[in-house]
Parts: structure tokens; sequence; C-alpha cells
């Protein structure tokens, strides 16, 4: 097999790393030759076309997604006792994930690694990308304290559509659309479903093939990143600084949050369920998708902690539609941690809006390798952070997109648990 073919038979998170890897070396080699303006001319607009292929995906996913995992309820529970313990439970642990995650990154600062210089040179780079944004976000503060449900409501869903940092607009006419779906008789809606269900897979395959683009937009974007920074090594401490802080959040959830809730609202103990769940986790970590995962997760959780197939077959599939606890922590940490690169300090309303929109944009985040990138997006730009800043992160988001992951079909398996015992149908005994 010539090396091409073997290059082409690698798996993408590995394609991923070879991009940083060379990327970096690319631009290190840019920098001692002095041909710092052939990569900003040549090599650097590659990844921004990169960044854009993300952002026009951002608002027909986001929509496409939600309306079909919340119209999907109304075969099952349209108001029904089980359907809202699902959602609600899904949703207090995705803001309690948020929350853990905006907490460990404000506590280690991982940002602050650079010099104070080296911040405020960057965060001129985009000033002008950021002030009407920033300007917005210190307004918001003046004004009244349902200013913001207000905001949530677009005038004109087209105007609103246009604008990613509307997209909590977008995220509203969505849930409006979708409610309005599910109390409509089925008769009158199925060609509607069938045809958001063929967008769906569209809009996936849409992704797949923006991510094939992954490796080279990886590439231009952290040669274009060493160039800026002139090879500085802060840069990469910061971004090692940033990894731990993620993993540690992450950790957090899989080895204490989800242990603990399992064993007092259910009784099942923790060997038991990580006997239970671990094979599972592994086809996780090693596919990067939630979705992929789902038939392992049907089996361990009816086979090992005895769920009935009922609230199985209904938990789990909405859980990899709205239940993204690993995305939402991971989209705290990366967005505080940009903000901190670019020597922004966000105020306590600004880190409200980043769990509120974190919580939301995980539940459109597909269960499909780096879905959650896109999502990502909505956050940064609902708080004027520069979305360039994604430069910093995708190169090393494959490993940390396998542990969120694990966390996210984690906590799929905790809350089928939880409402199966909450039914008194839960059948494990210790």
């Amino acid at each position: 097999m010539s090396l091409l073919n073997k290059i082409k038979v690698l798996p993408l998170w590995v394609k991923i790393f070879i991009g940083m890897g060379l990327g970096i070396l690319f631009g290190l080699i840019a920098v001692w030759t002095s041909l710092e303006q052939l990569t900003v001319d040549w090599i650097k607009p590659w990844g921004n076309i990169f960044l854009k292929l993300l952002k026009l995906i951002a608002v027909p996913l986001i929509f496409v997604s939600l309306v079909k995992g919340i119209s999907s309820l109304s075969n099952i529970s349209k108001l029904s006792r089980i359907g809202l313990k699902t959602i609600i439970i899904y949703l207090i642990t995705t803001l309690i994930a948020t929350t853990v995650g905006l907490g460990l990154v404000n506590l280690i600062k991982p940002g602050n690694v650079f010099p104070e210089e080296r911040q405020e040179e960057y965060r001129e780079r985009f000033l002008d990308d950021i002030s009407d944004k920033q300007f917005f976000a210190d307004e918001m503060q003046e004004q009244s304290p349902l200013h913001f449900f207000e905001e949530m409501i677009p005038e004109n869903i087209v105007f609103a559509a246009g604008d990613n940092s509307k997209m909590l607009q977008i995220i509203f006419f969505a849930i409006l659309f979708s409610i309005a779906m599910v109390l409509v008789p089925e008769n009158s809606v199925r060609v509607v479903k069938n045809f958001f269900d063929g967008l769906n897979d569209i809009i996936l395959k849409i992704i797949d093939l923006i991510m094939r683009f992954a490796p080279v937009g990886v590439f231009a974007l952290m040669a274009g990143l060493v160039v800026d920074f002139s090879g500085d090594s802060e840069l990469f401490s910061a971004l090692g600084m940033y990894m731990l802080t993620a993993v540690l959040g992450l950790l957090l959830l899989i080895t204490i949050f989800y242990p603990t809730l399992i064993r007092l609202f259910t009784g099942i103990r923790w060997r038991d369920f990580y006997k239970g769940i671990l094979p599972a986790q592994l086809v996780a970590f090693s596919t990067s998708s939630s979705a992929a995962t789902l038939p392992v997760t049907l089996k361990q959780v009816i086979n090992e902690f005895k769920v009935p197939k009922t609230i199985a077959n209904f938990v789990l599939p909405v859980g990899v539609t709205i239940n993204m606890d690993g995305t939402s922590c991971y989209q705290a940490v990366a967005a505080v941690f940009i903000a901190q690169v670019f020597g922004m300090d966000l105020t306590v309303s600004q880190q409200l809006s980043i769990v509120l929109l974190a919580t939301v944009a995980s539940i459109g985040s597909p269960g499909v390798p780096g879905g959650s990138i896109v999502m990502l997006i909505i956050v940064l730009t609902s708080v004027g952070i520069p979305v360039e800043g994604l430069a910093l992160i995708l190169g090393v988001d494959r490993p940390i997109d396998m542990l969120r992951t694990v966390v996210n079909i984690t906590g799929d398996a905790t809350v089928a648990s939880i409402v199966a015992k909450s039914e008194g149908d839960l059948g494990y005994e210790a």
C-alpha cells in the first residue's frame, strides 16, 4: 500500500493531529526563514475558509436538530410524566456540568499564561470585530432584568437567521415550532416530519464533508497562529493548561458527579455502575459519537441496570439529541479560555449567559464527531468573543471530543436509571 493510501485510511482524529503538528512546524519554519507574509497570504486563508464553513452550517444545524428532537417526543409522551422527568433531569445535569466547567476555568485561568502585553496585542487585532458586541453586552447590564428574555423573541426570523449572534432567537423559534408540531394532529404533520428527517440527514452529511477538510483547516489555522505569535512558546503552554482544565472538568463528571447521582437516586453501587457502562464508554471514546454508541448504551442499560425497554428506548435516544453534558462543560471552558487569551474580562452577566447558552446550544449538538465545534460558535459570538480564537483549540479538540462523548453517554445512562427508579421500574438488585 502506498503512503498516500495509508494516509487516506487513517482515522480523522489522526489526520487532525498530523495537520496540527505540520501546521506548528510550518509556522515555526516560516518564522525562522522570514516566510511570514507567504503564510499570511497563501496558507492562513484556508483556515479562515474552514471557520466560515463551520459558521455556515450553524443556523440550519441547530434549528433542524431541535425541531427533530423535540417533535419526536410526540410518539411517546406529549406532556406525560416520564417525558417531563426526562427533560427536566437532562437540563439540570447539563446546567451543573456547565457550571463545573465555568468554575474550573475561572479557578485555574489557563488563558492567563500569556503576558498582559501579548493579550492586549491579540485583543487589539480583533477590536473591530468585538467592539459592537462588547458595547451591546455592557448595555445589557443597564436594561431591565427581563430584557434578556425580551431579546430572545425575534421580530423577524429571517433577519435573525442571518446573524449568528442572534442564535438564541433561532433556538426560541425552533422550540416554538416544535411544540406546535407536537400539538397538531400527527396525520397533518407527517410530511413535515419526514422533511425534517431528510434535512437532518443532509446537514449531518454536510458536517461530515466539512470535517474531512478539518486537517487542512487546522494546518492552516495553526500555521497562521504560530506566525501571528512569532513562534511564542507561551501559546503552547496556555494550550496545555486549557487541555488540563477541560479534561479535569470532564473527569470530575465521570468519576464523581454521575456515580454520586446513581448511588443517591437508584442505589446502584459505583463498582456495578462502572462495570455496566464501561463497554459503552469505550465505544464512545473510540468513535466520538453518541449516536454511534447508542445501541451499546441501550444494551448495557437494559441488561446491566435492568432499566425497562420502554423507558430506555425513550430516554436514551432523546439523550443523544438533548443531553450533552460533556459538550456544555467543554464549551464553558473553551469560551472563557479564549476570552482570557484575548485579555477580555467577562462580566458576571456574560458568564451567566455562557451557562445558559452552553446549556441550550448543547441541545442542538449532533451526536457526531466535530458537531460541538459548530455549537461553540454560538456561545462565542453571543458574548462578543471572536470566533478566530477557535484556532487555539481546534488542533487539540479530538482527544477532548473523545472524552466528552464518554461524559455524554454516561449522563444518558444515569438519567435513564434515575427515571426508571422514580417510576418504580428499576430491576437492579445489589
